[in-house]
Parts: structure tokens; sequence; C-alpha cells
């Protein structure tokens, strides 16, 4: 009996082995299926956008994204004490928003454009939603000193919706999700998946602030379309640029490169649009 259980042991232990090399075989099997399939979804998903001249890869369409930034509306507006009361600033943010849509490039878009000011007077930002909805906090309204400035600022938020960086962010964050799950489920490692994710969260941050100089090019571009003279969009760096000297930093940085490094491109951006100056009588 006792060479009998040696000898089933003997057996008995590479079926074991082989049992696990095989669970982990199909692991890795299904893992290499997750990343595929999110690689070929994320790839297959291209289009070509005429404002950027760029290919993009894009998960959404544009009636879902116009539809994801209507339902945020009033969720944005809340975070910032609502929409401000004064229906004059509002009409002058309206006035600004719509020479720029309709005299620029952005009047040939399908998306759904409101401008809408924010009663937070703490937290300097503006920002855009996927689709056209658009915000600027009083807080950085009031610190603006002329018209054309208050276009920089909405140019370069119309610029991020023609663009469509919110939908792109968003089809690279679910190709990162993917990726990750792949890395989860062929690894037994927790720590593994975290540095995975942090690899993402890295990734996607780079992008993130590659959209924010691109919407600083096209919205010179909207700008002098309009008749505003881009260099106005200097001038909010400046304001932007003091704000930050203050004990309070501008919610705007967490998001926006350095202003006084996108100063340097703005002014790049001028000289490439219009080599041979820009048109007369702009309003400043």
């Amino acid at each position: 009996m006792r060479i009998g259980n040696r000898r089933l042991g003997r057996k008995l232990l590479p079926l074991k082995n082989a049992g696990f090399r095989g669970a982990g075989k199909m692991r890795l099997l299904i893992a290499l299926a997750i990343g595929v399939f999110g690689l070929l979804s994320y790839c297959s998903s291209h289009k070509y956008n005429p404002v950027t001249g760029e290919k993009q890869y894009l998960s959404m369409t544009t009636s879902q994204e116009i539809a994801m930034g209507l339902q945020a509306v009033n969720q944005m507006a809340a975070k910032h004490g609502g929409l401000h009361q004064d229906p004059r600033l509002q009409e002058f943010l309206d006035s600004v928003c719509m020479r720029i849509i309709e005299q620029s490039q952005a009047r040939e878009t399908q998306w759904r454009f409101e401008c809408h000011l924010l009663a937070d007077p703490n937290v300097v930002n503006a920002f855009a939603l996927p689709g056209g909805q658009m915000f600027i906090t009083y807080a950085l309204f009031r610190q603006l000193e002329t018209e054309g400035q208050l276009a920089g600022v909405m140019s370069h938020e119309i610029a991020h919706v023609v663009a469509r960086h919110s939908a792109q962010r968003i089809a690279k964050a679910q190709l990162t999700q993917n990726l990750i799950q792949a890395v989860l489920t062929g690894s037994d490692s927790q720590g593994m998946g975290q540095m995975a994710s942090m690899v993402g969260n890295m990734i996607n941050m780079k992008y993130g602030r590659d959209d924010e100089l691109q919407s600083d090019t096209i919205g010179v571009k909207f700008m002098a379309q309009a008749g505003y003279n881009p260099h106005a969009l200097k001038g909010v760096m400046r304001i932007l640029n003091q704000a930050a000297q203050s004990q309070k930093r501008p919610e705007f940085f967490s998001t926006h490169p350095n202003p006084e490094n996108r100063i340097e491109k703005i002014e790049a951006a001028i000289n490439q649009l219009f080599p041979q100056g820009l048109p007369k009588n702009l309003t400043p």
C-alpha cells in the first residue's frame, strides 16, 4: 500500500501543477482578448475633424455628446452657486459668444452652443462640457478688462467643443480602462494593476495639456475671424498669472498649463496664422 500511495502521489502531483498552468494560460488568453478588443475598438473609431485637420479616435456620436452636456448643466451650475442673476451680464456674455460662433468656423459645426455665467465669486475658472455647453465664473469674468479678453476666454472654450476634446478623453479613458482590466485579469498582483492605473492617468493628463494648447491656437483663429484682436488672449494669461500670486490658486490651473508658457504659444500661433500681420480694426 505504501508503494501504491507513493506511485499515486507521483501521478497526481504533475496533474495538479498542470491544472494551475492551464488556469494561468486561460487567464492570460482572456487578458489578451480584453486588451486586443480594447485596442481594436479604439483604433476603429477614428473620424476626421475639419476644424483641427486631424484624425480623431471617438467613441461617441455628435448627438450623444450634446445630450451628455445638456444633462450636466444643472449639476455644474449648482457646484458654482448657480447662474448669475444679473441679466445684463448674461446678455453681454451671450452677445460675445454668438459673435464668435456666427462669424468663425464654429458656425459650420453641429454643436448646440450655450454660454453660462456662473455666480461663483471666488473660484476663477472657465470650462466647456461636451456638445457646446460653456461656463465662466463671475470670479474670472469680473477680472477681465476688455471685451476682447472675454472673447479670448470663450473662443478657447468654443475651441474645446469643436475639437471634441471631451469625447477624445472619454475614448482614451475607455481604452485605458480596458488595458488596466487586461492587466488585472492576467496577473494576480494588485500592485501591477495599481501601476497600470497610474501610467494610464499620466497618459491622459498629457493629452489634456496638449488639448489646452491646441484650443489656444484654434481660439486665436476664431477670435480674428470674429473681428477680435487675438493679442487680448495674452492679456487673459497675464490676469491669470497675477491671480496665481495670490494665496488662493485659481481652479483654472488644475487643468490648464502655466499662463507664462501659454503666452509664448499664443504669440507663435498669431505669427503662424497671420504671417502678414493681423487684419485692421479688430476689437481689443
